[in-house]
C-alpha cells in the first residue's frame, strides 16, 4: 500500500502565460525522476494557482524496488587456473562487485558478477529527489532576490512537502520544508497546516484557494455565464483569455460592469481590444452578436464588496476607452490616402526604405500576383487599392496606442472614406494569419495583397542578411512563410516562387546576378523548410522526393500525395527502378543536345519514341496538376528503358554515339524530376 506525495511550491505571483509550462516540466520531471530511482507510483499530477505550484503523487511506494545487476567479467580461460582457481583477475573483479570470487558465475565463456542492491526508504531518497524538482525547473527568465545566488521564477516563500503525513525534509533557498502552507492573501487567516497530502487540496479550499486549475476554469466559465445572463447578454469567452484569467486568480469571482453606450459608435474592436487584451475583460454581446456597454471581470476574491470593486473597474475601462474615443476622432480629421503620406517618415527596416516605398512596391507585387492567378478585374484592382493604403494605418493614433487594432482599423477607416468592402476587407485579411490556427485571407483581394506583403517582407529581410538562424527569428519570417505556404496552398494557386522573388528583387534594385541567385537559393530553401512541416503524415522518402524543386509551392503537395499513391500501386517498383537506373546512368553524362538522327538499334529508337510521347503528356499533366496522370505516362518509359538496357551498350566506345545516348537518359531524368526525384524514394 503506497501512500500520497505533495510538494507545494509557494512564490510570489508568477506571470499567467507561464504557469502551465512550469506544471507541465514539473509533472513529467517528477515522472522521470521516481522511475529513475526505481520508486513505484499509481499517477503523478500537477496543479497550481498564481503563487503556488503543486505535485501530487498517489500511491507512491515505501521502499524502491529491489534490482539485481549482472556485469561481465573476464573470460573463464583468464578468470580461472587449470585447477579451477579463481586468478588474481577473478579476484579483483570479485573485489570490486563486493561480491567472495565463489559466488562468481560463468557462462557463454565469461564469468559474471551477479549483484542484489536492496531498495532504500523512498522517504529518505524524497529529501534529495524533491530539492532536485524545484531547482531542475526552467524558466523563460529567472530572478534573484536578498543575497542568495539561487535563481528562480519568482521569489520562493514557503515549501510543503509530505510524504503521507511525514514531511520531508529538505531546505531551498533558505526555506525550510515544512506543512505549513499558505491561503489566500486577503480572505485567508495567513498559514494553514497540511494534515497529510491527501487532504491538501480541501485545506487550500477552507483557506479561500482552489488550486485546482480546472475547478478554477469552471467556476470562471460559469460565474461569467451567469453574470452576462443576468445582464440579458452573451459573453464572449475566449480560450486564450480564459486560460490567462485562471493563473491570475486564486478564488475567482465574476462581475458584470457597464460603459457609456456612447462609445458603442466606435468599431466593435475599438472597445473591445482595450477592454479584452489591456484589462482582461470579457465583452458582452446579444443574441444578434451585437456588443453591448457591459463588460465580465473575474475578481481575486469573495462576493463582499462587490459594488466597489465594480466602480472601481468601470473607471478604468472608462479611461481606456475615452482614449479610444479621442483617438477615433483625431484619426478621422484626415482620410486614409493622407494617412499614407506620413509613412515618407517611417522606416520600414534599414537599409529598405521607406513603410511608404513598402506599398509602392505591395502594389507592383499584387498586379503580379493577381496575373499570374488569374484574378478577375474587380479582385485585381481591390488588390492594387488594398496594397497602397494597406499600412496607412500604422500612423494613426489608434493603432500606435493599441497595436493589436493594425489592419482592424485601416478597414474601418477605408469603410468610412468610402473604399468599397473589398479594398477595406483586404486591408484588414493581408494581415492574416496573424499566428498559428488563425485563419487564412477569405478574399481574392485579401490573399494576393497577403502574399504580396510576405514575399517582399522576405526578400528584403534575406537581401540585407538578416535570415532567421537558429531560434533567432525577430521578424517572424518563419511565421510569414508558412503563412504563405498555407494560403497558395488553401487557394489552389498555381505560382512560381521563382518569380515572385525575381520581382520583388527588381523592386529592391538588386541587379547582380551572383546575389540574384543566392537570394533565390535562400529563399527556396527557407520555403521547402516549411512545406516539409506541411507535409508532415507523408512518407519521408517521398517529402524528400518531391522537395528536390519547391517553385510551385502548391505543385509540391500535389506531386507529394500522388507519388505516395502511386508507390501503392503493385507495379509501382519495376517502374521506379527502371527510372532510377536511367537516372544513375545519366549522372555521368553532360550538357550534350540529344540528336534523334543519330539512333541506330530499334530499342534506342523505341526509348526515344516512348520518351516523346510521354514527354507531351507528362508536361501537360503538370501544367494542369495532373501528377496522377504525370506519373502514368513516367511509368510507361519503364518497359523502353528496360528493352533499351538489355539490347544497347551504353557506354560504347564511339563517343558520339555513347554522349547521344546518355542525353536520351539526361532528357528521360529531367522529364521524371518534374514529378520526383525517384533516387530518393525507399523501395521495401
Amino acid at each position: 500500500m503506497g501512500k500520497d506525495l505533495l510538494l507545494e511550491i509557494g512564490t510570489e505571483e508568477v506571470p499567467a502565460h507561464v504557469m502551465p509550462g512550469i506544471l507541465k516540466e514539473l509533472r513529467e520531471n517528477a515522472a522521470a525522476a521516481l522511475n529513475e530511482n526505481r520508486i513505484a507510483f499509481a499517477a503523478v499530477r500537477t496543479i497550481g494557482t498564481p503563487r503556488r505550484m503543486a505535485l501530487l503523487v498517489t500511491g507512491v511506494a515505501e521502499k524502491q524496488e529491489d534490482v539485481t545487476c549482472e556485469s561481465r567479467g573476464p573470460s573463464v580461460s583468464i578468470a580461472f587456473d587449470a585447477d579451477g582457481n579463481p586468478t588474481k583477475a577473478a579476484q579483483g573483479f570479485a573485489h570490486g562487485r563486493h561480491i567472495d570470487p565463489k559466488d562468481l558465475v560463468t557462462k557463454d565463456g565469461y564469468v559474471y558478477a551477479m549483484v542484489h542492491e536492496a531498495g532504500k526508504e523512498t522517504a529518505a531518497l524524497l529529501s534529495e529527489i524533491l530539492p532536485a524538482l524545484i531547482c531542475g525547473l526552467s524558466f523563460p527568465n529567472s530572478m534573484r532576490w536578498g543575497t542568495l545566488d539561487f535563481k528562480f521564477i519568482r521569489p520562493i516563500r514557503w515549501i510543503v512537502a509530505l510524504f503521507g503525513a511525514d514531511v520531508v525534509p529538505f531546505e531551498v533557498a533558505n526555506v525550510r520544508s515544512g506543512r505549513i502552507s499558505r491561503g489566500h492573501r486577503f480572505l485567508g487567516n495567513g498559514g494553514f497546516e497540511i494534515a497529510d497530502a491527501a487532504s491538501y487540496e480541501a485545506a487550500c479550499e477552507k483557506a479561500f484557494v482552489l488550486v485546482d486549475p480546472e475547478k478554477r476554469r469552471e467556476r470562471i466559465r460559469a460565474g461569467i455565464e451567469a453574470a452576462a445572463a443576468e445582464n440579458g447578454g452573451r459573453a464572449e469567452i475566449t480560450e486564450d483569455l480564459l486560460e490567462e484569467v485562471l493563473y491570475l486568480v486564486e478564488y475567482p469571482t465574476a462581475l458584470c460592469g457597464k460603459f457609456d453606450e456612447k462609445y458603442l459608435k466606435l468599431p466593435p474592436e475599438a472597445v473591445i481590444t482595450p477592454m479584452r487584451d489591456h484589462q482582461r475583460y470579457f465583452p458582452v454581446k446579444d443574441a444578434k452578436g451585437k456588443l453591448l456597454p457591459l463588460f465580465i471581470t473575474v475578481r481575486n476574491g469573495g462576493s463582499e464588496y462587490l459594488e466597489t470593486v465594480r466602480h472601481g473597474n468601470e473607471r478604468v475601462l472608462r479611461a481606456r476607452l475615452e482614449d479610444a474615443q479621442f483617438f477615433f476622432d483625431e484619426d478621422r480629421k484626415k482620410s486614409l490616402d493622407e494617412h499614407r503620406e506620413k509613412l515618407r517618415t517611417v522606416v520600414f527596416q534599414q537599409g529598405l526604405g521607406t513603410m511608404y516605398e513598402k506599398t509602392e512596391r505591395l502594389a507592383v507585387l499584387a498586379d503580379c500576383i493577381a496575373d499570374a492567378v488569374h484574378a478577375d478585374e474587380k479582385a485585381h484592382k481591390h488588390a492594387h487599392r488594398a496594397a497602397l493604403l494597406s499600412k496607412a494605418d500604422l500612423v494613426t493614433g489608434m493603432v500606435q496606442e493599441f497595436t493589436e487594432l493594425q489592419g482592424i482599423m485601416g478597414r474601418e477607416y477605408a469603410r468610412l472614406d468610402g473604399c468599397c468592402e473589398g479594398v477595406a476587407r483586404a486591408i484588414d485579411e493581408h494581415y492574416k494569419p496573424r499566428f498559428a490556427g488563425d485563419a487564412q485571407p477569405a478574399t481574392e483581394a485579401g490573399r494576393i495583397v497577403s502574399l504580396a506583403d510576405k514575399i517582399d517582407t522576405i526578400v528584403g529581410t534575406f537581401s540585407i542578411g538578416k535570415i532567421p538562424t537558429g531560434s533567432q527569428d525577430p521578424f517572424a519570417l518563419r511565421r510569414q512563410a508558412l503563412g504563405m505556404v498555407h494560403t497558395i496552398i488553401e487557394a489552389k494557386y498555381a505560382l512560381s516562387l521563382r518569380a515572385l522573388v525575381g520581382r520583388a528583387m527588381d523592386l529592391y534594385r538588386i541587379t547582380d546576378a551572383s546575389a540574384r541567385g543566392k537570394l533565390q537559393q535562400a529563399v527556396a530553401d527557407f520555403i521547402r523548410l516549411r512545406l516539409k512541416n506541411v507535409l508532415e503524415g507523408i512518407r519521408y522518402d517521398v517529402v524528400d522526393a518531391v522537395l528536390t524543386h519547391v517553385d510551385d509551392v502548391y505543385g509540391v503537395i500535389l506531386r507529394a500525395k500522388a507519388v505516395e499513391s502511386f508507390l501503392a500501386g503493385e507495379d509501382a517498383a519495376a517502374g521506379v527502378q527502371a527510372l532510377v537506373r536511367a537516372a544513375n546512368l545519366a549522372a555521368k553524362g553532360k550538357d550534350d543536345a540529344m540528336d534523334p538522327a543519330r539512333f541506330a538499334a530499334a530499342e534506342e529508337k523505341a526509348l526515344f519514341y516512348a520518351y516523346e510521347q510521354a514527354k507531351k503528356r507528362v508536361l501537360a499533366a503538370c501544367g494542369s496538376h495532373d501528377y496522377v496522370g504525370a506519373l502514368q505516362a513516367l511509368a510507361s518509359l519503364a518497359a523502353p528503358i528496360d528493352a533499351f538496357f538489355d539490347a544497347v551498350m551504353v557506354m560504347d566506345k564511339d563517343e558520339a554515339v555513347r554522349r547521344n545516348r546518355l542525353a536520351l537518359l539526361r532528357s528521360i531524368d529531367a522529364l521524371t524530376r518534374e514529378v520526383a526525384d525517384f533516387g530518393k524514394i525507399v523501395l521495401a
